[in-house]
């Protein structure tokens, strides 16, 4: 019988090894003077690991790109050109399969095509654009396969502009199509979206740096990534990449080792760029760390407009566990858990929301706060959550301070007490030792306190300065060393955002001003970037729509970053290094969650929903991995 060591195990899951996407194929193709059925296997996890795998049940070339299939099933190829006709057949692999085998035919394309591109999520696949005829022009069309089930493929809809050799990357949502050419020399640079659940016409996305053709594309579920192909007459090694939820041209990533057209396979963690342009080798990039590629290794012969495929793409969901808090006996500080708590809107509640911000999804239910209270303000170190002041019902607060362990779903504890009366409509912020409470309101009257509480030590506030003047439901985000608040009303809409160093005391700084004046808005942040989302604007009744970011460090006025998936008011966010997460409003009381990546500008896409529609849940730095807790 057969022992399973847990250590083992264990430290194999820490380490970041335990990926289920680590296998990556590439097949089929031209080598001189003939087309090519081959298949190579590589391993992710060990570099060089290169092996036959079987072969395609047909010799074609141009038989589209790559990142197409489930964890389980691969498609190897999408038509095709032979001698001389094109095709609409396609074949797909076993992933899991032993090796020896052979590709199985699938289903056929609605029209017969060559250098299709391709993308999916775990349960539809989608083959774009495509050469018609040889020497003859490109075509629009969008094929959609089932995954599980083998057949033909149905219309999905059209891409923006004809064309063929482009390549696709996808989350498990939306497909991107990048590139392509309509004739030798005329490459193109548009990037087209879908999302790939809804049948449709693609939408414009942005641009690639340069037109190209026949280039290699990855992704991981945030960011796709393509690299080399033809740009005019000469082969190209630049890659670039884009924010997939968002909508932008492309930026630079960096190079290849060799300029040439290629395929290539991704998991969540790398992507290997393999053969192309009669070549054989295997370059690595890691999708989250621009730089240029390394040597990984070489394929077993050389290869030339060929197919990738993987078990780990970005389409898939639950291609492996990088994006999942580790299992463990005991709760890891800084993986990245973000809260929502209390609301008033529809009523006044103590519940508190928990998030896995890496993760899309829904929230679940942590505990309860001391008293139901909404339009609190939020602090957080690595391992603690305190919950200052707030709204009990209209008119009346409360100068409370709750605390959570976060490594412990369950109901909040006693801390302290606020200094001041003026508790409603508090923001808050915070480095790993010390959070910061300031603003707030009591009728008829606004406060400009700013007071602090040392976190791993309960105890009431004590005064730290002042704002530049009275007002309440400001937004605010921090680094380690800086804290900044934006916005805000006294009774009106403030533009004006000011800063304090969080380990000093004193009243703040002029920082610079948002885009326009705005109240009760969201603020997420990096150890880098602060992000403002959403608020009223002066004599506005539905709220906006607007994202806007400062760099922490420097000072000036904010930039605009994108657009929330709706107006919205009374929001609150989350946000760990690298994402933000905006949830509820009062603009029609909703639960919806909306993410953006803060190192790119964008418009937000969905994260999932809160438990209840509500508005006015905590504001400030509500998460055990936001930007005053890193380095």
């Amino acid at each position: 019988m057969a022992v399973w060591d847990i250590k083992e195990r264990n430290d194999i899951v820490r380490a970041n090894n335990d990926v289920k996407g680590t296998k990556g194929f590439f097949g089929g193709g031209y080598i001189a003077p003939a087309n090519n059925t081959s298949i190579d296997i590589v391993d992710f996890v060990a570099g060089g690991n290169v092996r036959d795998f079987g072969d395609l049940a047909n010799a074609f070339n141009q038989t589209g790109g790559g990142n197409a299939g489930s964890s389980t099933r691969g498609f190897i190829r999408f038509g095709g050109e032979g001698s001389p006709a094109y095709t609409t057949a396609s074949e797909v692999i076993t992933l899991t399969g032993g090796l020896g085998a052979k590709a199985q035919s699938f289903g056929d394309l609605t029209v017969a095509a060559s250098a299709k591109g391709s993308l999916s999520s775990n349960t539809r696949a989608l083959a774009a654009g495509g050469a018609i005829a040889p020497g003859g022009g490109a075509q629009n069309v969008i094929d959609v396969f089932t995954i599980a089930t083998a057949g033909d493929a149905a219309d999905f809809g059209n891409l923006s502009l004809a064309r063929t050799g482009t390549e696709g990357v996808a989350s498990p949502t939306r497909g991107i199509f990048c590139g392509g050419f309509v004739g030798p020399n005329s490459m193109k640079n548009e990037i087209d979206f879908v999302a790939i659940a809804t049948n449709g016409n693609a939408s414009d996305f942005g641009d690639l740096t340069a037109a190209r053709r026949h280039s290699g594309a990855g992704s991981n579920q945030v960011r796709g990534v393509v690299g080399g192909g033809q740009i005019s007459g000469a082969l190209s090694n630049i890659i670039e990449h884009i924010t997939i939820a968002s909508t932008g041209s492309g930026t630079d990533f960096g190079d290849l080792t060799v300029a040439r057209q290629t395929q290539a396979a991704s998991n969540q963690i790398s992507i290997l760029f393999g053969g192309g342009s009669n070549r054989n080798e295997i370059d690595k990039v890691n999708i989250a760390t621009t730089g240029n590629a390394i040597d990984f290794g070489d394929l077993t012969r050389t290869y030339n407009v060929h197919l990738s495929a993987s078990n780990g793409h970005g389409g898939l969901d639950n291609s492996n566990s990088i994006n999942l808090q580790r299992p463990s006996v005991t709760y890891m500080p800084g993986s990245g858990r973000g809260f929502f708590a209390g609301y008033h809107n529809p009523a006044h509640t103590a519940a508190i929301d928990l998030v896995h911000i890496p993760t899309l999804g829904n929230s679940s239910d942590f505990g309860d706060l001391s008293e139901a209270r909404g339009r609190a303000g939020a602090a957080a170190s690595l391992t603690r959550l305190v919950i200052g002041g707030g709204e009990k019902s209209p008119g009346a607060t409360t100068n409370v301070i709750d605390s959570i362990e976060m490594q412990s779903q369950g109901n909040s504890a006693n801390f302290g007490d606020e200094s001041g009366p003026y508790n409603s409509q508090k923001t808050g912020l915070s480095n790993q030792t010390r959070g910061v409470f300031a603003g707030g309101f009591a009728a008829p009257n606004w406060s400009n306190v700013i007071d602090y509480v040392t976190i791993a030590s309960a105890g009431d506030a004590t005064d730290f300065g002042n704002l530049s003047a009275t007002k309440a439901s400001i937004s605010a985000v921090s680094s380690s060393t800086r804290g900044i608040f934006m916005g805000g009303r006294n009774p009106t809409n403030q533009n004006v955002i000011e800063y304090i160093t969080i380990a000093s005391t004193g009243d703040v700084t002029d920082f610079g001003d948002l885009l326009a004046a705005k109240s009760t808005s969201a603020g997420a942040s990096s150890a880098v970037r602060g992000i403002n989302g959403g608020g009223l604007n002066p004599g506005d009744s539905a709220g906006i729509n607007v994202i806007e970011y400062v760099t922490i460090a420097s000072t000036g006025d904010s930039t605009d970053f994108g657009d929330l998936t709706r107006s919205n008011y009374l929001i609150s966010a989350t946000s760990n290094s690298t994402r933000a997460v905006f949830g509820g409003g009062l603009t029609g009381n909703v639960n919806i969650m909306d993410f953006v990546t803060i190192a790119s500008a964008g418009n937000a896409a969905d994260f999932g929903n809160l438990i209840t529609a509500s508005s006015g849940r905590a504001s400030g730095s509500n998460a055990d991995s936001h930007g005053g807790l890193q380095s």
